[in-house]
This record gives C-alpha cells, sequence and structure tokens, in this order.
C-alpha cells in the first residue's frame, strides 16, 4: 500500500546557524511523522552532531539519491518514528566549520550550502518528486561572501523558478487568539529586502496592485481547499503616519496605495485602504481581514511577530511550487547551544503539510514553465 502522506523537503539552510537543531528537534517529535514524509536536503554529520547537542537519540540515514529516499518511505510506511533521511548534497567541507559556539563564525561555506540545498529541493520539486519544501534560514551575508548575490530565499527561489513576480506573505495559521477569522492571517510585504530610502521608489501602483492580487489569490483558493466558500477581506496598509494626514506627512496614500486598491476594487477584490497601520493589524488579529499588504518589510513583519513569533509561518507567493519556512533568521548568536526555539520549524512543517493534504498546493502555485531555468541543476 502506497503512503498516501506528503512529500516534504526541507533545507538545511545555513549550517552555521540554528537550522540543524531545529530540524532534529522538529523531526524527533511524532506530529511531524504523521503528517508527511520528510527529507532533509544537507549532510548528514552535520544532523548527527546536531542531534548529540539536543539529546535526540535518532538515526540519521544518510542517502544519495531521491530513489533512496522513495524505497526507504515504502519499506517504513505508517512507522511512527523513521530515521531522519538526509539527501547529500553540497561541499563535505562544511561539516569541519561546525565547531563550539566560540569558533562559529558567518562563513562562505555555510552561504554555499544553503545555496545547494535549496537549488536541489527546487529541483525535486519542479520535477514532482516532492510536494514541497520547507527552508531552514540562511544568512544572506554568507551567501553573498559564496558568490549568490541575493537579498534572501524569496528572490533566489523565483530565480530559479523562473517567475518575473513573487512576494514574502508571513502566515498565522487559524484556531488561537489574534490569528485572525476562519483561513488565519497573512501579511504580504510589496517591498521586501532593501534599504528603506530605497521602499519610496520601489512602491508603484502595479507594484501595491500585484501584491493585492497575491494575496487575494492565495486566501481565494485556501478558501477554496478548506471548504469555506469565503471571499477574501484585503487591507492596504497606508506607508506614512497616520495614512498621510491628507498629504501633510506625505503624498503617497493619495497618489499611488490609493489609486491601486481602487483598480484591485475594479477587478473585483474585496479590498479596503490605505489604512494606518497601528490600528489595523489589530483589527485583522480580531478577524476582520483575512489578510494585511505591507508596504516594507517590518510594517509587516514586525506587527505579525509580536502577535505570535514562532507560530508565524513564511510562504511565498507566486512561485510554481509550494514552499513555507521559520519566520526567523539564522540566529548566530544562540547557534549551536542547544537553546533555539524550534516550534516554528513544526509549524511551518505542518503548514505545508496541510496546504497539500488539503489540496491547496495544486491551486496555490503557478504552472510550472515547461522549460527549465539556467539556474537549476538539471540531475540530483
Amino acid at each position: 500500500m502506497s503512503d498516501s502522506r506528503p512529500r516534504i523537503g526541507i533545507t538545511m539552510g545555513d549550517p552555521t546557524g540554528v537550522g540543524p537543531e531545529i530540524i532534529v528537534q522538529a523531526l524527533s517529535e511524532c506530529s511531524a511523522h504523521e503528517a508527511c514524509l520528510s527529507l532533509v536536503i544537507g549532510r548528514a554529520a552535520i544532523l548527527e552532531q546536531a542531534a548529540r547537542l539536543v539529546k535526540r537519540d535518532i538515526l540519521i540515514t544518510p542517502i544519495d539519491s531521491i530513489e533512496q529516499a522513495e524505497e526507504i518511505w515504502r519499506s517504513t510506511s505508517n512507522q511512527p518514528h523513521p530515521s531522519i533521511l538526509c539527501l547529500q548534497v553540497g561541499d563535505p567541507r562544511i561539516e569541519q566549520v561546525i565547531a563550539p559556539k566560540s569558533a562559529i563564525q558567518v562563513d562562505a561555506l555555510g552561504g554555499q550550502a544553503a545555496y545547494d540545498s535549496l537549488v536541489a529541493a527546487t529541483e525535486l520539486c519542479r520535477d514532482h518528486r516532492l510536494d514541497a519544501i520547507v527552508t531552514a534560514p540562511l544568512h544572506k551575508v554568507a551567501l553573498h561572501r559564496a558568490g549568490h548575490d541575493w537579498p534572501g530565499h524569496t528572490e533566489l527561489l523565483a530565480h530559479l523558478c523562473g517567475v518575473p513576480d513573487s512576494s514574502m506573505m508571513l502566515y498565522l495559521p487559524p484556531g488561537k487568539p489574534r490569528h485572525g477569522g476562519r483561513m488565519g492571517l497573512g501579511v504580504v510585504h510589496v517591498t521586501l529586502h532593501c534599504a528603506l530610502r530605497d521602499v519610496f521608489s520601489q512602491l508603484t501602483i502595479e507594484s501595491i496592485l500585484e501584491t493585492i492580487a497575491l494575496a487575494d489569490g492565495f486566501f481565494r483558493r485556501l478558501s477554496s481547499a478548506m471548504e469555506l466558500n469565503e471571499v477574501p477581506r484585503i487591507a492596504v496598509a497606508a506607508l506614512n503616519p497616520h495614512g498621510g494626514e491628507s498629504g501633510r506627512f506625505g503624498d503617497e496614500e493619495m497618489t499611488i496605495i490609493a489609486p491601486a486598491v481602487e483598480r484591485a476594487r475594479a477587478n473585483g477584490i474585496d479590498v479596503v485602504g490605505p489604512l494606518p497601520v497601528d490600528t489595523l493589524m489589530s483589527a485583522a488579529a480580531d478577524g476582520r481581514y483575512d489578510a494585511v499588504v505591507a508596504m516594507y518589510h517590518d510594517q509587516g513583519h514586525i506587527a505579525l511577530k509580536l502577535l505570535d513569533m514562532f507560530e508565524a509561518v513564511n510562504i511565498t507567493l507566486g512561485l510554481p511550487i509550494l514552499r513555507t519556512s521559520v519566520a526567523h533568521g539564522t540566529g548566530h548568536d544562540i547557534a549551536w547551544q542547544g537553546i533555539a526555539e524550534w516550534g516554528g520549524m513544526t509549524q511551518a512543517i505542518m503548514v505545508a503539510a496541510q496546504l497539500v493534504k488539503g489540496g491547496a498546493a495544486d491551486t496555490l502555485c503557478r504552472p510550472l514553465a515547461s522549460a527549465r531555468h539556467p539556474g537549476v541543476v538539471d540531475h540530483i
């Protein structure tokens, strides 16, 4: 009998950060194995070090191909505590970088390891060998030192998938206080990894309209997958204090944001705004809106993480594959001490599995491009 659980690939991210230890912690719990068939993509020796660090007695099984994983999944169907499978990807020299915390620094090998694992996972997902990927955090400086000049996962994934636009959404699943309504609460960002001074030049009517459409599309499909049949309620945040006070504190609300909202409304989207974010987020947390469109990174991140930092899941919208992630960084200041909070990794895995099992993955993602993007390897 074939196993119907979703096949989830988990990238190790930058191994010098908290990724390995939070992966081991999450995959040591029954809930993760009950929800999905997992495959870590990275280096098994690093996972073994992480398991010893956090005192988890679980077998790490290195494999060299997706076919090996599929054979093991068939032979261990319905077992509650299978070993952690690790597809060996990347330069083994990174295994020597992991040492006592005092010796760990941001390293180009860590950036390359994060890149290699993401490329491999993306290709497996594009080939339908995996149903979704969950990413542990990478360090942007390490990525740059390794020769990959991408601001973060979101932009790199768009490049690897060959899509012109994507957007980051931080998402709180439904069911807990201040997690929005029956579909949960999402915050989608118009601009993302850029200097604050550059936000103003990147905000356009078109970029805001596009982000509103991505948010609306996600929640329409999520509503269908959850059999709610609700029309998503979208709220768009203002940029300036007090919504600009009719131009006194800036005119972007009148000249850019409001026209985008009007065009979105004309396209049949239930959207309001621009609204001052200090009061908007409280209303959204109580379920008045399903999604908030934020103008820049910290406007959305700070507000949502204050609601529930370690329940928040990062979902990339606009890709041909399903990707979730933890909503925090590499945590180099606490990495390899065994104290990292790992609940966010569990939540990212569970949300990915739920979206796949609910049928949402097929409708949340763009159709796959017919040709491979040149940035993606042909074989794993």
